[in-house]
């Protein structure tokens, strides 16, 4: 700061010597073009940031299910809805055994490959539900085909089916392919508030959950692709397939609620 401080002070009086200034004209010419240059530079900044906002696509408003409907369906289920603020889905919980879903939901309006996807979401106790993406319809359900980002209850899905989790089931999990790093995981308690982010390129897919990195891998790799053959998806051949499609919610007979919905284009 000394030199900086130094340079400047040098600076203006050589400009002041030329152009014959007192003392006085040059130390608030000086003070005016610092003004001016902070200015700029707010006003740059404050532009960069509008430009980042402006890059997400809200797929949730707040106020309406706009742009969701069933997955091979042409309406919305009737348990998804909008309330205070939130996307729900109004269901009583059942157990793993009775499970029977089929109310799974597509933002239908675009298609992604490369994206950023931001969503937080908070489940009941014993909840469960999923994120998918990549998803593509004529399939029996979102997870015959596409990968999910699992949400469930750690804590609490256990006691309610009298079972225990496999870690690729846990939360953040990239269901039955990567588990995340319960080391680094802070997934809060049901009837509480989580963050999820996934972030998809060619390069690596990373799931982050409560401004935590958990999952990180390549997709297509040699690894992948030994993961992807091992068994699980034998009655699922098209599983992971595509690399581009709609964004999916899903219904496993567990309340879910979500909020502040959006993706960002890679």
């Amino acid at each position: 700061m000394k030199n900086i401080y130094n340079w400047h002070k040098n600076f203006t009086e050589k400009k002041r010597l030329y152009w014959d200034l007192s003392h006085y004209q040059a130390y608030w010419i000086s003070w005016f073009k610092g003004i001016v240059m902070g200015l700029i530079i707010a006003f740059l900044v404050s532009c960069n940031s509008l430009n980042n906002n402006a890059e997400w696509i809200y797929l949730f408003d707040g106020e309406s299910t706009n742009g969701w409907r069933a997955y091979n369906g042409e309406e919305i289920p009737s348990k998804w809805a909008a309330v205070d603020g939130n996307l729900t889905f109004d269901t009583q919980l059942k157990k793993e055994e009775n499970w029977e879903g089929g109310g799974d939901i597509i933002y239908y309006l675009e298609e992604f490959d490369n994206f950023e996807l931001y969503l937080e979401w908070k489940l009941p106790v014993g909840g469960n539900s999923g994120v998918f993406y990549h998803v593509k319809e004529g399939y029996s359900a979102p997870y015959a085909v596409s990968p999910e980002y699992q949400l469930i209850d750690d804590f609490g899905w256990g006691k309610l089916n009298n079972s225990e989790l496999e870690d690729w089931q846990k939360a953040g999990a990239d269901y039955a392919m990567y588990s995340a790093d319960e080391k680094i995981k802070k997934l809060k308690p049901a009837g509480e508030w989580n963050t999820s982010k996934i972030k998809y390129t060619e390069e690596k897919v990373e799931h982050w959950m409560n401004g935590e990195l958990i999952v990180s891998f390549t997709p297509y790799s040699k690894d992948w692709f030994e993961r992807r053959n091992s068994g699980k998806w034998d009655q699922y051949p098209d599983y992971g397939k595509f690399k581009k499609g709609y964004i999916a919610l899903q219904d496993h007979d567990s309340p879910i609620w979500f909020r502040e919905i959006k993706i960002k284009k890679l």
